[in-house]
């Protein structure tokens, strides 16, 4: 094989490849072994048993010169990937430049690639892991909303008072009156003074009396998790419907009992901060491996192929629209909602949609370098756990198909190679 390499930019490439014809030989004969089946049909031959110069003769020409190149390129352009080192991403552009057929054989691939990787000494970067730690508080609130779930409801005919249940219709506007999505219910029950709604909401239903109608405007947290809503001002429609006085147990090892299979209080709080340490350390784990992926992706250096993250882009902007689906808004509402256009909205997550990519990439290149591999054992095993987790039987098949296993093996290595990363950066 004779192969020329050019660099149309630090992420492109063009391979001129002219084909050798000893290995041309070979997949001619292959090729015209996997026409010799049962299928062909030659006169004194039994099937699959005929000579491949009695095959070549009695097989139409063309599917076999379409077979044959088909062969070549794809033989071809694995070996010239593994012989450069080339990481290609995307669907490579083949031109033939010369064919006589099964003789001689020129052609030229072009193909974005990612470019070369160039890693910080990730070993001496040093950051501390934060332990979470839990309140009184903390434990309280848990305690407390147990408390309203298992208190005993009366209903009452009076106006709705802090520490009540109220079952409410509401329904939130903007200023041009149009419906805000996610600002909506029906026959809620809302704990007044839980502050499970946004600030200012729970104290705008006390005063009313079931059956009574009341519209009033408060903005959403600057903070709120819905970007297009944060500091917002919403006007809300509210109906009572029903208003039920809560009768809360006693704090005491009987109210232990009642929620779980705790012998006394001391138990279920001892319970609560052991589930709410748990919570609260996998999520600081969580931010500090983004935190120093993050770290080593602005020392790195890679050169992306623009296909590579338009891609991302496109993956995230497809999960963003499953996510609104089940929220019942469409695409075009969330756009307007967010007060730009489908360019715009593009334009504004291609920077996290690159870092996301280069952080991928660099998981992979540390990988490399570490020299870390998962065994048929660690890959099997994590298969039976997660065949535990969903014993959906389309569930599992999904599991056991090629791209299922290995789509799990990227992950497991991927989760390996990052907590290699933690070991060394938090390594005294």
């Amino acid at each position: 094989m004779q192969l020329k390499l050019t660099r149309n930019s630090d992420t492109n490439i063009t391979l001129m490849i002219t084909a050798d014809a000893e290995n041309l030989k070979k997949l001619k004969e292959s090729t015209l072994r996997k026409f010799n089946t049962s299928s062909l049909k030659i006169p004194g031959f039994r099937p699959g048993k005929a000579p491949l110069e009695v095959v070549e003769k009695n097989v139409n020409q063309q599917e076999l010169q379409s077979a044959f190149i088909d062969n070549v390129l794809n033989f071809y352009y694995m070996q010239a990937m593994t012989k450069e080192n080339l990481r290609v991403v995307g669907e490579p552009t083949v031109n033939i430049k010369k064919f006589v057929p099964f003789d001689t054989f020129e052609f030229e691939i072009i193909v974005d690639v990612l470019g070369e990787v160039t890693l910080p000494d990730y070993k001496k970067i040093k950051k501390t892991k934060k332990t979470a730690t839990i309140t009184e508080a903390q434990v309280k609130e848990v305690i407390e909303s147990l408390r309203s779930r298992v208190s005993d409801k009366k209903s009452v005919d009076r106006a709705a008072k802090d520490g009540d249940e109220a079952i409410i219709d509401f329904k939130g506007v903007d200023d041009k009156g149009k419906a805000v999505q996610g600002a909506e219910g029906k026959d809620y029950p809302l704990t007044l003074g839980s502050n499970a709604f946004i600030p200012g909401f729970e104290e705008k239903v006390i005063g009313v009396k079931k059956g009574e109608e009341k519209t009033f405007t408060i903005p959403f947290p600057k903070d709120y998790s819905v970007s297009a809503l944060q500091g917002k001002k919403v006007t809300f429609t509210i109906t009572i419907k029903e208003i039920n006085e809560l009768s809360l147990p006693k704090v005491d090892d009987a109210f232990a009992a009642k929620v779980g299979p705790f012998k006394s209080l001391a138990d279920l709080k001892e319970d609560i901060k052991k589930q709410l340490g748990f919570e609260k350390q996998n999520e600081l784990d969580r931010e500090f491996d983004t935190e120093v992926l993050r770290d080593i992706a602005s020392k790195s250096k890679v050169a992306i192929p623009e296909s590579v993250i338009d891609n991302q882009v496109m993956r995230a902007e497809e999960d963003e629209k499953q996510n609104l689906i089940y929220r019942g808004q469409t695409w075009q509402e969330h756009l307007e909602a967010e007060g730009l256009t489908e360019e715009e909205h593009r334009k504004r997550n291609r920077k996290d949609a690159e870092e996301q990519v280069k952080i991928g990439i660099i998981i992979g290149a540390i990988g490399d370098k570490e020299k870390v591999e998962i065994t048929p054992e660690e890959l099997e095993l994590r298969i039976q756990l997660l065949k535990g987790q969903y014993p959906d039987p389309a569930m599992q098949a999904e599991l056991d198909k090629p791209e299922g296993r290995q789509d799990i093996a990227s992950r497991l290595r991927s989760e390996i190679i990052i907590q290699k990363i933690t070991e060394y950066v938090t390594k005294k």
